[in-house]
């Protein structure tokens, strides 16, 4: 176990809410803590290149480990460990159980965990999980080099994924619920169009998914017609990272959490937050105006 030391604010997540809420909290000179999950950048880091956000043309990863070293700059502390409950109030100090084992005491909150791929529930969508099945193109994606690959979903992150394998693989097959990518933006669904080796199948859903005897994947989609592909990257949706949470922080009906119903001293930011729009830019200044009403509390105790 560790020495308990109490924190002026501890940050869950270190996806750019986060570090950004990090940032502002250190150079403010308050003690600083940040237990950023399992992976530095949160889905940031699963960005190849990274558009649209202002002042930036690097990768997501990049940026995240930039933003790290910024905050690190003014002191903040940054362990890769996530939380298993949070225990306490504002008036005895917030006790934070991490897979580590260990407590981390602060006397203010922010919740910046973000949101998980949504899973696939249909049969054998969990037993090939890693064995075909993935939620995540650039870390999967170098296995299906000039192979036959389904993006499942149509948005954004689905046609984002679409693209990158499609420098990657054979060729890719985008299968989606509806009959156009409405909820995706203009510029990309262009870029699909465009690509020779990507292919949509709209109007389209899956049913289950099971191995062939060469150990490709058939997918039988709900008007019982089989694909045959390599490899299958799911991107139907988040869901928020709350599971550590007590059922008495209030959600909304998508499962985010809501910054005006917060316990006293905690506070929200990012794809966590209700109502938020996905971006990182949204997640930045969710994270500045979080560390901020941290700072406030801090100064009036």
């Amino acid at each position: 176990m560790n020495d308990i030391i109490m924190n002026d604010v501890i940050i869950l997540g270190s996806g750019p809410a986060g570090l950004t809420a990090a940032l502002y909290c250190a150079r403010a000179g308050k003690k600083t803590l940040v237990l950023g999950g399992d992976r530095l950048g949160g889905q940031t880091a699963g960005i190849a290149v990274l558009e649209n956000y202002p002042g930036w043309s690097g990768s997501g990863l990049e940026l995240s480990e930039f933003m790290k070293k910024q905050a690190e700059t003014f002191g903040a502390e940054i362990k890769f460990v996530s939380a298993k409950s949070i225990a306490g109030d504002a008036e005895s100090g917030f006790n934070v159980l991490c897979d580590d084992d260990n407590r981390y005491v602060g006397k203010t909150v922010i919740i910046a965990t973000g949101a998980s791929p949504r899973k696939l529930e249909i049969d054998g969508a969990r037993e090939l999980f890693g064995k075909g099945v993935s939620y995540c193109a650039t870390c999967d994606g170098f296995f299906y080099s000039e192979k036959e690959v389904i993006v499942l979903g149509g948005g954004n992150s689905a046609l984002n994924d679409a693209l990158y394998l499609a420098d990657i693989a054979k060729n890719v097959k985008i299968v989606y619920r509806k009959g156009a990518f409405t909820r995706a933006e203009a510029v990309l669904r262009n870029r699909v169009a465009e690509r020779e080796n990507i292919e949509c199948l709209f109007n389209t859903d899956l049913k289950k998914i099971a191995k062939t005897s060469d150990d490709r994947l058939v997918v039988t989609t709900t008007d019982d017609k089989e694909i045959i592909c390599d490899g299958l990257f799911v991107a139907i949706g988040h869901e928020a990272n709350t599971d550590y949470l007590t059922e008495d922080v209030k959600r909304d009906n998508m499962g985010r959490l809501i910054p005006s119903e917060m316990p006293k001293g905690m506070f929200v930011a990012g794809d966590v937050e209700s109502e938020i729009k996905m971006q990182i830019a949204t997640a930045v200044g969710t994270g500045c105006s979080a560390a901020m009403d941290a700072i406030a509390y801090l100064n009036q105790l």
